[in-house]
């Protein structure tokens, strides 16, 4: 992929580009519906998703988000996750209702309590563990029937994949782990081609 944007609302968005940078992919600032013009995939960030929410709708975003969805991946962390879902215990949110899942804000405590817990990951025949840094997170309470969890840390998950969207509880990009926008972006990456093939078998 030439081009992924970055929804840059609000939030921690800097990280993002400094990993697809270290990928060699192209990324851009995504502000105003143009901006999603010639891209190839987005990312929505961690950050306040009540106030994302808001200004989501005052830049005229939300449609154009809905629409560019259908044809191009997208991926949510933290924040993001929350807005991509459809059920969201917070009425001040409204979500895009990418993802099927229902989720509650900062169910692992305030931002003083944020902390950075190992975590499981599958991916293929693949099992490993990865540091998930949780900051004031969002908890994914159910999950649609065709959603697949990825990695949990215990019994809760914390990363999960429908079709082309890919949602995440936690900050991959403050640990500098790229692997999670290889398996959307990047298609020289094994792990690109393992989720993949998993869609296409299921």
């Amino acid at each position: 992929m030439n081009r992924i944007g970055i929804l840059e609302l609000q939030g921690d968005f800097a990280l993002h580009h400094r990993i697809f940078e270290e990928m060699g992919i192209g990324s851009v600032s995504v502000k105003l519906p143009r901006h999603l013009d010639g891209i190839e995939g987005l990312v929505i960030p961690g950050g306040e998703s009540t106030t994302m929410s808001l200004l989501m709708d005052s830049f005229n975003l939300r449609e154009p988000i809905l629409s560019f969805a259908t044809n191009y991946p997208v991926m949510g962390t933290c924040a993001g996750l929350i807005l991509m879902a459809t059920k969201v215990h917070d009425s001040r949110v409204v979500p895009l209702g990418l993802l099927d899942i229902s989720v509650d804000r900062n169910a692992y405590g305030r931002q003083i309590m944020s902390s950075t817990e190992p975590a499981q990951f599958h991916f293929g025949e693949e099992s490993f563990t990865l540091p998930a840094t949780l900051i004031r997170a969002p908890k994914i309470i159910e999950v649609g029937k065709n959603v697949r969890v990825l990695g949990k840390c215990g019994e809760e998950p914390l990363i999960v994949l429908s079709g082309h969207f890919l949602g995440l509880s936690f900050h991959p990009e403050i640990d500098g782990i790229s692997i999670f926008h290889e398996i959307l972006f990047d298609s020289q990456s094994k792990y690109f081609w393992t989720i993949l093939n998993q869609v296409h078998a299921a």
